[in-house]
């Protein structure tokens, strides 16, 4: 059975989930990149979590962060897709 998520549009599935860990001094979080869907469309969701609950809300990405993301895409093609990087995640894409 697919997850599902509260969202301002209603129930979604939980289609794919992306999620890269960070630090930031002592600081441990997770960065998460959601793919949902609900009544045929499609929503991305970005949020980071702490000990396993996910907090919405502002999210920072460093630049080494955001190459990270762009990398880990490769092994999420619809994700990458929907959020305009379909085809550009191999080495040196543009």
């Amino acid at each position: 059975m697919a997850k599902t998520s509260a969202t301002p549009w209603g129930a979604a599935s939980i289609v794919d989930e992306l999620s890269i860990p960070q630090r930031a001094g002592e600081k441990r979080f997770t960065f998460v990149v959601q793919l949902l869907e609900t009544g045929g469309e499609r929503l991305v969701r970005f949020s980071y979590a702490t000990t396993g609950t996910a907090r919405r809300g502002p999210v920072t990405l460093r630049t080494r962060d955001l190459e990270r993301l762009r990398s880990e895409l490769v092994k999420h093609p619809d994700l990458a897709e929907a959020l305009g990087f379909a085809g550009s995640g191999e080495s040196g894409g543009a």
